[in-house]
């Protein structure tokens, strides 16, 4: 059972899977049968020199992946307007777009751009949404993808999810060289990759914290496992547990100030709360079953959690004080590593079916399953923000990826890698410090 495997591999008995280092780069495998038309003219730069960033390919890339939007190819476009006063709607009802991106991109000072840009109701020849902002030029891309979280917004009448970020385990292994480990950080589309951490032993299960400024995970220094809280910062790092046995799979509270552990320093696999500022230890569960894998409810009552305590695995739900928990997973004999949606009312997971192990949700009221996946080892599902993709790890022709699927299975994408594998993905948060917008 991978349960049971997964508890083994915190002892440091099995070996983990082979990873190397490499940029992420998305390929669509699925979308959805009729998108919003939808055209990005190219902003205006009047520069000597190439922008650091181009900003309208990078809303373009993000609203192309989201599988919701059809973008209209630029050498169809009749006209190329800058501003508000060159708009001709009738060019754009021409080609059937339904919406309308323009902007601009000046420089104001050494470093410093001004970027704005408008969105337009083709049909009803009007402006939709348009802001300003001024930033530095290692800021253009993040405000890119925050002007792709407004049109989304405003068309589809959900948040967008572009601005944030994605972490996830690699491990490279030079030929001669001991493997190295990396737990990386990138943009949501895969790009600008940062190692946070490196080391010679297997790193595993990263977890954001509610405000994303931090990262707890699972590190196997010193030859076993211990759990580890880096500030993104700054840079520091602290030690959240180590104690004897098993030491993992951390999940933060709502609130930022506890920790759900997976610790078996009393004999056994339990679930634990640590209040981080006192390292105050609470044990919720009190089970001779293998309890491991706790994610909080987004209203932090109550936690979910894996356990054969039937038999198998499957997912239950207790009071984040403890007491005694609720079985929610019925369907197949192998159902693990459940977190939820931000808005509390279904949990992703991984679920055997069909012999595979595969993503699905589960709507906790109605307790109503659907398999989302169709690949067959697939593992670690994290929800984006807005709770309409979820991203997992996985396998395609023997090598270990990343990829992400739409809450209800229409639209699917493979972040890919030229080589290796890499695992363990977890989406972060909203971060309200890097939006830009005046």
């Amino acid at each position: 059972m991978r349960l049971i495997a997964k508890v083994i591999a915190l002892l440091g008995l099995v070996a983990c899977p082979v990873f190397a280092h490499a940029v992420l780069t998305i390929e669509i495998t699925r979308g959805v049968d009729v998108g919003t038309p939808i055209a990005i003219v190219p902003f205006g730069w009047d520069g000597a020199a190439p922008l650091p960033q181009n900003i309208s390919d990078v809303i373009e890339s993000d609203l192309a992946r989201s599988g919701y939007f059809a973008v209209l190819s630029r050498k169809d476009f009749i006209s190329l307007p800058r501003e508000d006063k060159d708009v001709v709607f009738k060019d754009w009802r021409i080609l059937k777009a339904e919406a309308l991106v323009i902007g601009s991109v000046r420089q104001v000072a050494p470093g410093k751009f001004q970027v704005q840009f408008r969105l337009y109701d083709v049909f009803k020849g009007s402006q939709i949404a348009g802001f300003r902002y001024i930033i530095g030029a290692e800021m253009l891309r993040s405000v890119a993808h925050q002007i792709s979280d407004i049109i989304y917004e405003k068309i589809t009448g959900e948040p967008g999810a572009f601005n944030t970020r994605i972490a996830y385990v690699t491990r490279e292994e030079p030929p001669g060289v001991k493997p190295v480990y990396k737990l990386q950080v990138a943009d949501s589309d895969g790009v600008n990759p940062q190692t946070v951490v490196r080391t010679p032993e297997p790193l595993m299960s990263p977890a954001w914290s509610p405000d994303s400024k931090r990262l707890a995970y699972v590190s196997f220094e010193d030859k076993r496992s211990k759990v580890y809280i880096q500030n993104m910062m700054d840079g520091r790092r602290e030690m959240a547990a180590e104690f004897s046995g098993i030491n993992g799979a951390p999940a933060w509270s709502p609130d930022g100030r506890s920790l759900a552990l997976t610790l078996s320093r009393d004999g056994n696999a339990e679930i634990y709360a640590m209040q981080l500022d006192t390292r105050t230890l609470r044990r919720l569960t009190h089970d001779p079953a293998i309890d491991t894998e706790p994610s909080w409810s987004p209203d932090g009552r109550d936690i979910i959690f894996t356990s054969d305590r039937a038999g198998t695995p499957q997912i239950y739900r207790m009071s984040a004080s403890g007491g005694s928990a609720e079985r929610l997973t019925f369907d197949g004999d192998y159902n693990a590593r459940a977190s939820y949606a931000a808005n509390g009312k279904s949990i992703t997971l991984v679920s055997r079916s069909q012999g595979g192990f595969r993503i699905a949700t589960l709507q906790v009221d109605k307790r109503t399953m659907q398999i989302l996946t169709e690949t067959s080892l697939d593992e670690s599902p994290s929800f984006a923000p807005n709770g309409r993709m979820i991203i997992y790890a996985t396998e395609v022709r023997g090598r270990g990826v990343l990829a992400s699927v739409s809450a209800d299975g229409r639209v699917r994408q493979l972040f890919k890698l030229e080589e290796g594998d890499v695992r363990e993905p977890a989406w972060s948060p909203y971060n309200r410090e890097l939006q830009y917008k005046e």
